[in-house]
């Protein structure tokens, strides 16, 4: 990965926590969701119903808006939708939104 994009994944990370965050006050103590890049958020493991889910991308959509000033929408990005992994992690997704900011912001 280059350092461009390793940068943006780290920052990309960072407000995916802080949307974590907001979403895990919407959600009972037994759903919330851990602050872990190993966090699956999309999968068989996952603790999130579909509600929650769509609460979280669009709360790290509005995140990532904030932090980056760049729109990005996960599922025309193909971020959550077409990938080679059938599970999702909060790190695997910050490495996708990463790669994409990196893209967005040099080009």
């Amino acid at each position: 990965m280059a350092k461009t994009a390793m940068i943006m994944n780290e920052r990309a990370l960072q407000a995916m926590f802080k949307a974590m965050d907001e979403v895990n006050q919407m959600l009972p103590k037994e759903q919330r969701l851990e602050k872990s890049v190993d966090t699956v958020v999309l999968g068989n493991q996952g603790t999130l119903d579909s509600l929650g889910l769509v609460n979280l991308i669009v709360a790290i959509e509005q995140k990532i808006e904030e932090e980056f000033g760049v729109t990005i929408i996960m599922t025309d990005e193909k971020i959550i939708l077409e990938d080679d992994r059938p599970v999702k992690t909060i790190g695997t997704l910050a490495e996708d939104i990463g790669l994409i900011l990196a893209d967005k912001t040099n080009g």
